[in-house]
């Protein structure tokens, strides 16, 4: 049974930084293509960030490229997000996926995951 377990979520002030990270059992997240999903209070949820299998490739949402990097660790198959620079805009619920389709363009949306986290609360506020 695959279970996603995030955690690292917090308070931030803008300008501050977190680091989030996914805990993977029942699945070798390096098999797989595996990501980041946020969602704001009354929005839909959204991608953030994508890595391809096995970490050959990486996909941004515009809105938080060159402040957020994605990064696994197989020896502890898990998957990380730092968060730099953050924004009140970034607040949400952030979620591990593990998708079961990929786009070569990275155009991903909700439609592309398999598996989901249950989430870890990101809130950037002064």
């Amino acid at each position: 049974q695959v279970q996603l377990v995030e955690s690292g979520g917090g308070l931030v002030q803008p300008g501050g930084s977190l680091r989030l990270s996914c805990v993977a059992s029942g699945v070798t997240l390096d098999e797989y293509a595996i990501g980041w999903y946020r969602q704001a209070p009354g929005k839909e949820r959204e991608f953030v960030s994508v890595s391809s299998h096995y970490g050959r490739d990486t996909w941004y949402h515009s809105s938080v490229k060159g402040r957020f990097t994605i990064s696994r660790d197989n020896a502890k198959n898990t998957l990380n997000l730092q968060m730099n620079n953050l924004k009140p805009e970034d607040t949400a619920l952030y979620y591990c996926a593990k998708l079961s389709t990929y786009s070569d363009t990275g155009n991903f949306t909700t439609s592309n995951v398999r598996f989901w986290g249950r989430g870890t609360q990101v809130t950037v506020s002064s």
